[in-house]
């Protein structure tokens, strides 16, 4: 089990220190009125300038500039850019995993990893820079060609949340600069220092490929800077990333202009465990899922769905796994669950559990907090499991977490329609050897979810596949696949080459 011991404020500060330095931040950027706390122990972290809403302005207007030169510039070459970019990220993984560490409380693991998703990105953008493809399609007209083509399509504006503070950003950033678009971005109020590491790793790629300095922005500022970049009419696409509360807000408004969204928003995330399961595989797959990131993911799994001929028997393998679970300082070895964000999140578990208990549901392991006698401003929280029935309002509910629902069925249909019976469609997965099961729960009458998976958790998407969710999730999708095409507009163009004016469809309007 970890130690009680927790980094005092001065190291957490040392350490960011450090980072930012290697990164190339310029000091100037740390000074100011603001300071993030780190969820580690309570404490501040460095200081940093907020803008206000006014700066908006400023900043896309230079975005608007830069975009008319970088929208020209060849693909391949703007490939170059998120391809250098890419190298510095390895170069820099260390330092900006230990600011993710220290301002969101990611255990080191996850926190590499979630530069590893940086890298990802970039290296998938850069392919990408030379497949942005159209389509040829056949002409009902003698001496015609018809194609569609896509271009450019401006300002991207990124929303991002405290979860994954530099890994979403990488989403949009390298394929909206690979598509010719230029970027402004909003990070989380709690995780300034990563943003401005991200931002000035990348202004040394700019700087060294000699793209346009303005390319990429971030404004560090609260909720009235979000809502300018929502309500900016030169914001072509506005991507972001919250809870579905936020998505109400966004979605409206930027609608309200014409402009696009992209969402990503809310996850109720459920695994079915078949009679056939692998137990061994499910439990590790639902530990990690459910207690990974403290259940601060949007793809944390809320909900379990377990045959009732083996119900007890799994039961018995997740209460012990978390149980062993190792609970405390993230940036300590062997530490698997840190702490959570902050009080708030802290308050919402304790209202889900109260509320659990009153819809008759039973505790089977977690719940309690930890080292709150070393730290009263840190919350370290011991991962929970409830028992619940299946038809409880409060499952229907995300918690953002470490709180699983187990709930028990009979038949697959039941399991799949107790899936699909919440507002949110992001995550889902299924696990059993059963090869009619596992084509079932993917088809079109299975999981209503963006990501259907079999025999793996809810959590851990690779950047190849389009990341996102239906229904109040938002419908958005990021990274891999066919999702650069959120961040280009396309055009169908008809070429006469024939000599003549055949009209389409038969018309005969001849003067």
């Amino acid at each position: 089990m970890p130690t009680h011991a927790l980094p005092t404020a001065e190291h957490l500060r040392e350490e960011a220190q450090r980072a930012l330095e290697r990164c190339g931040v310029d000091p100037v950027l740390l000074r100011g009125a603001h300071s993030s706390r780190s969820p580690i122990n309570g404490a501040e972290l460095l200081p940093v300038t907020w803008v206000d809403g006014d700066a908006v302005d400023e900043t896309v207007s230079r975005a608007r500039e830069a975009f008319l030169t970088w929208r020209e510039t060849p693909a391949p070459v703007r490939g170059a850019l998120v391809g250098r970019l890419g190298d510095l990220l390895v170069e820099h993984k260390q330092d900006i995993a230990t600011l993710i560490s220290l301002e969101v409380g990611k255990i080191a693991s996850e926190a590499l990893g979630e530069v590893q998703e940086m890298i990802d990105i970039c290296e998938f953008a850069v392919g990408l820079s030379r497949q942005l493809y159209g389509k040829t399609m056949p002409s009902e007209r003698p001496g015609h060609r018809l194609m569609e083509t896509w271009h450019p399509l401006g300002i991207v504006g990124v929303i991002s949340a405290f979860n994954f503070p530099a890994a979403v950003w990488s989403w949009n950033a390298a394929v909206a600069l690979v598509c010719g678009d230029t970027v402004v971005w909003k990070p989380s109020e709690t995780a300034p220092l990563t943003a401005l590491a991200c931002q000035a790793v990348l202004q040394r790629a700019i700087e060294e490929t000699g793209a346009p300095r303005h390319v990429s922005q971030v404004l560090l500022g609260g909720a009235d800077v979000g809502e300018r970049l929502v309500d900016h009419h030169d914001v072509a696409l506005l991507s972001a990333t919250g809870s579905t509360r936020m998505g109400r807000a966004v979605g409206p408004r930027v609608a309200a202009r014409f402009g696009r969204c992209l969402l990503e928003l809310g996850g109720n995330n459920a695994a079915v465990v078949a009679r056939s399961a692998d137990l061994d595989l499910a439990t590790r797959g639902i530990v990690f899922s459910a207690a990974g990131t403290a259940g601060q993911r949007c793809t944390s799994m809320r909900r379990v769905f377990v045959h009732e001929d083996i119900a007890d028997e799994l039961e018995r393998r997740l209460v012990a796994a978390y149980a062993r679970l190792p609970i405390g300082d993230p940036t300590a070895d062997g530490t698997l669950v840190g702490p959570l964000i902050d009080e708030k999140a802290f308050q919402s578990l304790a209202r889900a559990l109260d509320r659990a208990s009153e819809e008759g549901g039973e505790l089977l392991v977690g719940g309690g907090r930890r080292l709150d006698d070393v730290t009263p401003d840190a919350y370290y929280v011991e991962p929970a499991i409830v028992r619940m029935p299946a038809q409880s309002a409060i499952v229907r509910e995300e918690t953002f977490a470490p709180l699983l629902y187990l709930m028990r069925y009979r038949d697959l249909d039941t399991a799949i329609e107790l899936n699909n019976d919440v507002p949110q469609g992001l995550s889902s997965s299924i696990f059993t050897s059963d090869q009619a099961e596992a084509e079932r729960f993917v088809s079109a009458v299975g999981s209503d979810c963006g990501i259907v998976n079999v025999n793996i958790g809810t959590s851990g998407a690779e950047i190849g596949g389009a990341f996102g969710g239906e229904k109040e999730t938002g419908g958005g999708r990021e990274s891999g696949s066919d999702a650069w095409r959120a961040y280009m507009r396309r055009a169908t163009n008809t070429i006469n080459y024939s000599g003549e004016l055949p009209l389409a469809q038969g018309v005969d309007f001849t003067v």
